[in-house]
């Protein structure tokens, strides 16, 4: 990216300098930020690797509330819980919008999806589709069954496993299931099985999350997005769109087959077929609404739970006293049961701990899904223009030493006593998000975590490889929209002593 930039900043080089001796008079109530070059501003000086590290460190300089100058945009970054809360309580729908940005856009079919969809009239409209008919806890509820047989085929390989002390990249297992659960859930498919079909997926899958947080010149200097198309930008996002498109089509065009199998049960895409039968909204439901709101679940559900309990075993790893504590205590629960459903993890007091304890430390997007003004207003003081992208760094919130004793101590005893919950209401723990475009699938997202977690700690014991060291796992991390670990954590399962 960098390159990019210094390339942008020299081939703009007489208007650089004509900026130098003509500048706009700087706001002087918008915050404060590092300094940056023309035309380019401050993007050469952000790393996407460790992008919300970088802007943690920032903060320290600036404040909870800084500027940044990403080409010809502006933006913000806030950093504290205190100003998240003024943020999502006193300015919630003024800072409800997106930024348009061309990866996200071109995917989700000009923002015909949720998550990336302007703030408006037809994202109240598609939200509500979602929250009562995709997202409900009943739809939820729904889906048990999938996910405790998926689950449970996990612990039947590990298990085969186990007894030959093979060493398992748990990256790879757990993503493979992920996509398996999720794919099972939305189209009522599964590509988890050697062969083509599976690589093709994943392949397809794997440039899909790279061109959705891929660096576009033209988001930030459009005069310059030639240079998107020169280096084949452009023409790869628009060959991972058709590519995708297809996929999604055939999907839809097995559900609308009148001798398709329906034993399995109803899945999102059939249910999504309804509503457009029905026609109930003040817009008509098409074939790429349908698509762009697969694509949301698609991404937002398969990366995150992956990351999430790859992290959660790589911490647990790290401190064997708090894997002892809990595995005792659901084994306590469990019993002589061969399996922990849903219920039984409801009572796990210390488990509900941990999990709350692992989003505080490695929530799964660390910047959260970036915002946008939709008008001017006033956040810590500062008048913040329309247009301005807003970042908010869960990541330094969840470290705030004001808030949290001892913030970077892995420590779930914290939550025992305590009524702090990740529900949108304490914004000291929002790795979800919060206000109105708080992640809707939350829910969803929970149960299939806990149930994952929780069998993978109750049926079996872990180890490190012969030759690895506690101090040897490291918690790298990868650039991207959601947070994966960089190095693969393998580890070896051993089966329970009763």
């Amino acid at each position: 990216m960098v390159s990019q930039l210094l390339l942008v900043l020299f081939l703009t080089l007489p208007l650089s300098l004509s900026l130098l001796f003509f500048r706009k008079q700087k706001n002087k109530a918008f915050p404060p930020g590092p300094r940056g070059l023309p035309i380019i501003g401050n993007l050469h000086q952000l790393d996407n690797s460790s992008l919300y590290f970088q802007l943690f460190e920032l903060s320290k300089k600036y404040g909870p509330i800084f500027s940044l100058q990403l080409g010809l945009r502006q933006a913000i970054v806030i950093s504290s819980p205190k100003l998240a809360k003024e943020l999502f309580r006193n300015h919630d729908r003024e800072v409800a919008g997106r930024p348009k940005l061309t990866g996200q856009q071109k995917l989700s079919y000009n923002g015909l999806d949720m998550f990336f969809s302007q703030y408006d009239d037809y994202w109240r409209e598609i939200r509500k589709i979602c929250v009562t008919h995709l997202l409900s806890a009943k739809r939820v509820s729904s889906f048990s069954s999938i996910r405790e047989f998926e689950v449970k085929q996990l612990v039947k390989k590990i298990s085969s496993n186990a007894s030959s002390n093979k060493v398992i990249n748990l990256n790879e297992v757990l993503m493979t299931l992920s996509s398996t659960l999720i794919c099972r859930i939305a189209f009522g498919r599964r590509y988890d099985d050697d062969g083509v079909e599976r690589s093709k997926f994943h392949s397809l899958f794997n440039e899909l999350q790279d061109m959705v947080v891929t660096f576009f010149v033209s988001d930030y200097i459009p005069f310059m997005g030639w240079i998107d198309r020169l280096k084949g930008l452009r023409a790869r996002l628009d060959r991972t769109f058709m590519e995708f498109d297809e996929f999604f089509q055939e999907v839809i065009d097995e559900h609308m087959d009148p001798n398709r199998d329906t034993s399995q049960g109803e899945d999102i895409v059939d249910v999504l077929l309804q509503l457009k039968k029905q026609r109930s909204f003040s817009f008509d439901l098409t074939y790429h609404h349908i698509k762009a709101l697969l694509l949301d679940i698609l991404v937002a559900a398969t990366d995150t739970t992956a990351a999430t309990i790859v992290w959660a075993m790589t911490a647990l790893m790290k401190n064997p006293r708090v894997m002892n504590k809990v595995q005792e205590e659901i084994r306590n629960f469990g019993k002589k049961k061969d399996f922990l459903d849903e219920d039984d993890i409801k009572k796990c007091s210390y488990f509900k701990a941990l999990m709350k304890e692992i989003l505080r430390l490695y929530l799964p997007a660390p910047l959260l899904v970036p915002k946008e003004t939709n008008e001017k207003c006033t956040i810590g003081g500062y008048e913040i223009p329309a247009k301005t992208i807003v970042y908010i760094n869960g990541w330094a919130i969840h470290r705030n030493s004001e808030t949290w004793k001892n913030p970077e101590e892995f420590y779930p005893e914290r939550f025992l006593k305590s009524t702090i919950d990740f529900k949108g209401q304490d914004f000291e723990l929002i790795p979800f998000g919060a206000g109105r475009r708080i992640c809707p699938g939350m829910h969803m997202a929970l149960v299939a975590l806990d149930l994952l977690l929780a069998n993978h700690l109750y049926s079996f014991d872990w180890e490190l490889p012969e030759g690895v060291k506690i101090e040897d796992v490291d918690f790298e991390a990868l650039p991207g929209l959601t947070q994966h670990k960089k190095n693969p954590l393998y580890l070896i399962a051993k089966t329970k002593k009763e």
